[in-house]
């Protein structure tokens, strides 16, 4: 991967951050995009101190004028644009489908799926013109199959993303360019973190923790790898298809 241009939205913290730091130590030069600039600018310094190149762009993925400015600001850095993860997400707030207010609903889906459409549209049309190829990787959850009860917009947001996959591998595959969704079970990020808190420890602890049969959270750094294979070399006749990272969670279900 050394001198490709990854893009990696939702890369202020967690799973985007670092799978940002997991492509720097692989060569590639970084473009990383969130709303908060200022956790941005310090994660460029981070990787520029290892020796690699990186930019920040503050970026609202539920704007396609803010998302065709992240793909603009990418190729006028780098020239191009070879792999694309779209991390930026959202978990909102939880609430009966019967109580959730409209505007709760609207927030999560056009953030996690429509944001994500956005991004695709963009960097597919970056990648095409380039013609290079690439590979897009999407982030999902095990919640892309699992529901659970107030999570109706979160959940939604993340089963729609199973299909915008699929769907695009169709259009990009024949013309080079891989898609894929990651799905990854409880990992310990900021939004696990709030998880925990709205469960409780004694939940967590003897509810989830127990069902995944690796006995533990994952970490951002092992979903970065999985990121990792999917644009790479590696996973060259993967396309369309759903990587489930969650320690064997779902099959508990």
């Amino acid at each position: 991967m050394k001198n490709k241009v990854v893009l990696i939205t939702g890369a202020s913290s967690g799973i985007g951050k670092a799978t940002a730091e997991a492509f720097a130590k692989k060569g590639a030069n970084v473009v990383v995009a969130a709303r908060r600039i200022e956790e941005l600018q310090a994660l460029v310094k981070s990787i520029e101190a290892m020796g690699c190149k990186a930019s920040a762009i503050k970026t609202d993925v539920s704007s396609a004028k803010s998302v065709e400015q992240m793909v603009a600001h990418t190729i006028n850095t780098f020239g191009r644009l070879d792999y694309a993860v779209n991390s930026a997400g959202i978990e909102g707030n939880f609430g009966s489908v019967i109580d959730l207010p409209e505007e709760e609903w609207d927030q999560v889906i056009n953030i996690n799926l429509k944001g994500t459409f956005l991004c695709m549209k963009y960097q597919a049309k970056a990648m095409l013109k380039s013609g290079n190829g690439g590979a897009i990787v999407n982030i999902g959850s095990v919640n892309s199959f699992l529901g659970f009860p107030t999570g109706s917009a979160y959940v939604t947001s993340k089963h729609g993303l199973i299909g915008l996959t699929s769907s695009a591998s169709a259009e990009l595959a024949p013309q080079g360019i891989r898609v894929n969704l990651l799905c990854p079970g409880v990992t310990k990020t900021p939004m696990h973190d709030r998880l925990r808190g709205i469960v409780g420890d004694d939940l967590y602890d003897k509810g989830l923790i127990p069902t995944i049969h690796l006995q533990r959270a994952g970490s951002p750094e092992e979903m970065a790898n999985a990121i990792l294979f999917l644009c790479s070399d590696g996973a060259s006749y993967i396309s369309g298809s759903t990587l489930t990272v969650d320690g064997g969670l779902t099959l508990t279900m």
